[in-house]
């Protein structure tokens, strides 16, 4: 890789890190929200609202990590292309995530999300995207020491 292309990407990184930062900060604002509607037999239009966000928000969010950071950091790595589970499985053993599996079951409840038409029907989801939501933060923070061992955000 050329010293320009590393310079690229290092900076594609640093603008990605700041996406998912802004990212993450919404997100956790809306587990808090919807920890504290909790489990009812019926919602108000504003609680399935916020619901409708939060699983929205998990979906961008994992997708940002997942697609972006991820994928960019893999090839300041000078790593060459892999499908997305070889990629999460070499990830884990170098220490740039915490769990494939755990990344695997969070795209699978985000395709799951992306494919529900039914208002209603999200509301069965919310519970396991509350708790998929601390896998995916703990991912993101061993990924985010990972680049700073690397030094790839200050340069």
């Amino acid at each position: 890789m050329s010293r320009q292309n590393h310079k690229y990407l290092v900076q594609l990184l640093h603008e990605e890190l700041g996406l998912l930062d802004k990212s993450l900060n919404t997100l956790e604002r809306s587990v808090q929200k919807c920890r504290e509607i909790g489990r009812k037999e019926e919602y108000t239009f504003e609680e399935l609202e916020s619901f409708d966000s939060l699983t929205s928000k998990f979906g961008r969010t994992s997708d940002l990590y997942t697609q972006k950071i991820i994928r960019t950091a893999w090839m300041l790595l000078h790593e060459p292309f892999v499908p997305f589970i070889d990629l999460l499985n070499k990830g884990e053993k170098i220490g740039l995530l915490t769990s494939a599996d755990e990344l695997i079951e969070i795209r699978d409840l985000r395709n799951q999300i992306a494919h529900e038409y039914i208002p209603e029907a999200i509301t069965e989801l919310v519970p396991d995207v509350i708790e998929n939501c601390e896998r995916l933060f703990g991912n993101i923070r061993t990924t985010q020491k990972f680049i700073t061992q690397r030094n790839w955000t200050n340069q």
